[in-house]
């Protein structure tokens, strides 16, 4: 009797799950959810409270939807009954939390809070607690806190102690109502098994936990402010539960939500970048694999605990047990197109691909692949959303170099492109430089998949060959992998996620080699980024954070005059 697995995953936009046969890997049904909140960036639900400048929420509500609408729907489609469906494992974007009572419920969803904008999800891309991030890492530095080696240096405004600390100091009032502070794909999993386990991915690359080590000292936390002194036993929990283990079973209330039968195994939450590595085939060190959408994250296995500066993190089982896990990544992607072809571009481009059929993105893919290397005469920075890695600086901005009044939107737009292949270059070379080897390079994502011009530049800027994932999903297929994990050989799975991986990772046929003229072109381009990047990303003109205080002061004052009127 065929058995199947259910991967749901949990993006910036939408969520999707993916019904995949178990022992093949084949993707028998898809469904995606869009988020009904969306991303809230200007504005709450309520229409009127409107959200200051670097802010990015989300609602939780539309996780639980997800999860209403998504299921049954593939299950209808295959005609599968749930009955054969052994297991469920979901991935999110990291990192995303949100602040919850004793009984598990969002602060969002009571009346008291429902306007307050720190009641709801911080998304990954919630920069707003940069200040903070930046005070924590001035105080680690000065205590020579030993944790900040292994992210590279510095803790991003991203992660989670310093959107806590944001909680706290501009809202105690929230900070007190709140139960834990928990990350949002761990909250998914206490709605479908009525328990809270945190999982050590996101423990590990977003809240500074330690395998051997733990989390940071209360003596540290008492040292960025006297309020945060027990904040791992007030808010958190030392309790992590290792990825590849099962959280539980589906509760009679979650078989309601999603037409999955009581018992159905579960397995520990996961990162959508992380839990796509298996999905490929990867399952030992020296193969890099970037999951490319709105962002871009890069995932490396080593064998050695390495200090590599700019990463986002090494953590010991973080991605394969057994393996140090590295992770790097770009802020600024797929956003940084799409943005592009918002407010850039002219009306006649968006007419023209009306008439023929095709997306604005197709156009100036088209339009861009005529274009030889070098020939447009741009070079940009990618930092339209801050920089990940190696800078780990939200407060970075982006660049543009070398426009005139003949630049075309679609040499700007494969500049744009360029850059974050340029990027990727800057996170492989600091990999290699510090002795952690990148021998290979797999992709994964809508973008891997659809834009042929964008991955041959990658190949070319890279100088190296490029698989893509078999799958248009990635993340859910691993998230299915991890849940056939959950449920055991037993019942139909597997004991471990490298024996899933060897029967259901997979790659296309179709390989991305390197041209060997325009690789050579693309060295020189990427000599030229290389001092751009060192010169704004590292302190010798901090034009980009002085045109930000700037901003944030004009409006600041734009405020008060308008509370004053």
């Amino acid at each position: 009797m065929v058995k199947y697995s259910i991967g749901v995953d949990y993006g910036t936009q939408s969520g999707r799950a993916v019904l995949v046969e178990v022992g093949t890997g084949r993707e028998v049904a898809t469904a995606v959810k869009p988020y009904k909140h969306g991303v809230m960036d200007e504005f709450l639900p309520n229409g009127t409270t409107k959200l200051e400048h670097d802010w990015s929420l989300q609602h939780p509500a539309d996780y639980l939807e997800v999860l209403q609408v998504t299921i049954p729907e593939v299950l209808k489609s295959a005609q599968v009954s749930a009955d054969d469906v052994i297991g469920l494992g979901i991935d999110f974007t990291a990192c995303t939390v949100l602040p919850i009572d004793a009984n598990g419920t969002p602060l969002c969803f009571k009346d008291e809070f429902i306007n307050h904008p720190h009641s709801y999800v911080k998304l990954w891309k919630h920069h707003a607690a940069q200040d903070e991030a930046n005070r924590l890492n001035e105080i680690a530095e000065e205590r020579g806190e030993k944790f900040l080696q292994r992210y590279g240096g510095k803790i991003s405004s991203e992660w989670l102690f310093p959107k806590v600390w944001q909680i706290l100091n501009e809202a105690p009032e929230i900070y007190e109502a709140t139960d834990q502070i928990l990350e949002a794909t761990d909250w998914v999993i206490s709605e479908l098994t009525g328990e809270i386990n945190r999982n050590s991915c996101t423990a590990g690359y977003k809240a500074i936990w330690h395998k051997q080590d733990g989390y940071p000292s209360n003596e540290f936390f008492k040292a960025l402010d006297p309020r945060l002194e027990n904040v791992v036993e007030e808010k958190l929990s030392t309790k992590i539960v290792s990825i590849g283990s099962k959280a539980g079973e589906i509760t009679e209330k979650a078989a309601k939500l999603t037409g999955l039968k009581p018992g159905t195994a579960v397995a520990v939450a996961n990162v959508d970048a992380h839990v796509a590595v298996p999905a490929v085939g990867i399952t030992e060190p020296g193969k890099l694999l970037m999951i490319m959408g709105t962002s871009t994250c890069h995932i490396l296995l080593g064998e050695e605990e390495k200090i590599v500066p700019g990463m986002c993190g090494v953590v010991e089982d973080g991605v394969i047990p057994g393996f140090m896990g590295y992770e790097a990544g770009q802020s600024c992607v797929g956003d940084h197109f799409e943005w592009f072809t918002e407010n850039c571009v002219p009306v006649s481009y968006h007419e023209e691909a009306k008439e023929r059929g095709i997306n604005i993105h197709q156009l100036l893919t088209e339009k861009a692949s005529q274009l030889q290397v070098g020939e447009s005469g741009l070079l940009a920075l990618d930092w339209w959303n801050g920089n990940r890695s190696t800078l780990v600086d939200a407060d970075l901005t982006g660049v543009l170099l070398g426009a005139t009044l003949l630049t075309k939107p679609e040499e700007i737009y494969r500049a744009l492109i360029e850059a974050t292949a340029y990027g990727t270059r800057m996170i492989v070379e600091t990999f290699r430089k510090y002795g952690v080897p990148v021998n290979e390079v797999y992709a994964a994502g809508g973008i891997a998949e659809k834009n042929t011009m964008m991955m041959q530049i990658y190949a070319d800027v890279l100088n190296m060959d490029i698989k893509i994932s078999a799958s248009s999903q990635t993340p859910a297929l691993g998230s299915a992998m991890f849940g056939a994990v959950a449920a055991g050989k037993e019942r139909g799975g597997y004991d471990s996620i490298t024996d899933a991986a060897k029967d259901m990772g997979r790659v296309k046929d179709y390989v991305y080699q390197p041209i060997n003229d325009q690789a050579q072109v693309y060295d020189q381009l990427f000599t030229e980024y290389a001092r751009l990047y060192d010169y704004f990303g590292r302190g010798e003109n901090n034009v980009m954070k002085t045109l930000k205080k700037i901003k944030k002061d004009s409006s600041l004052g734009k405020k008060e005059e308008e509370t004053v009127c």
